[in-house]
């Protein structure tokens, strides 16, 4: 299990990305395409200038002993993870998603209609527009909630899965891994979509404005005696 300070230091470092979507990686050897932050000498530099003196130690500590639990397990026959493990991976990955996934769309949809029912009148911005910035809005966003929602999530009991460094690289972790990412986002983005509720009466207000005919004239001819 890895200390709570490393969790702290290193879970938003390489889970947070745009939109609400961090991605954290289960495994020892790299992927193909090197698409994290510390894949790469200076990413792992900017890493670690940013990191305080007393996180440094822990993170050391803690790859030090990763890595010694792997390179002893190398040459051993590791069975797979049980499906209860896979399970609780599954679940693991899903929960935070399902945060991240429901404010994205709850903030998107909120700060878009406002943009559009307010900015958009007076500046003639279109919908598309007003969507464009609602999402930029969320994203901004993201970045001061997504520790709120690791924390929220660690409260929940939800510890990293208790897997040696072997099964942790097998393809059954990682599928499972990515499948929890999948369905928590698709939980969250649905769950996120409340707002709306809210916004139905505006929009048939506004159909009901646009198809009621406007008022005739006043008869102002004179009538025939």
């Amino acid at each position: 299990m890895m200390l709570p300070c490393l969790r702290r230091v290193l879970r938003p470092a390489l889970a947070l990305r745009p939109s609400f979507a961090p991605v954290s990686h289960l495994g020892t050897h790299a992927r193909k395409e090197p698409i994290d932050p510390l894949s790469s000498p200076q990413g792992a530099r900017d890493f670690i200038y940013g990191l305080h003196p007393a996180e440094r130690t822990c993170l050391m500590r803690e790859l030090h002993r990763f890595e010694s639990i792997a390179i002893a397990q190398e040459q051993l026959e590791m069975a797979p993870p049980t499906t209860a493990q896979l399970r609780y991976v599954l679940l693991h990955n899903a929960i935070p998603f399902i945060g991240f996934g429901f404010l994205d769309n709850a903030i998107m949809i909120a700060a878009g209609t406002q943009i559009e029912l307010s900015i958009g009148v007076i500046l003639g911005i279109s919908t598309m527009a007003a969507a464009a910035l609602g999402n930029l809005v969320s994203d901004l966003a993201g970045l001061g909630l997504a520790g709120y929602v690791e924390a929220l999530a660690c409260r929940l009991g939800m510890q990293i899965p208790d897997l040696s460094p072997k099964q942790a690289d097998m393809w059954q972790t990682r599928v499972s891994s990515h499948m929890g990412k999948a369905i928590g986002v698709g939980i969250g983005c649905i769950l996120g979509m409340f707002p709306l509720l809210f916004y139905k009466d505006d929009e048939d207000k506004k159909k009901g404005t646009a198809e009621d005919p406007p008022p005739s004239p006043p008869d102002s001819a004179p009538k025939n005696a």
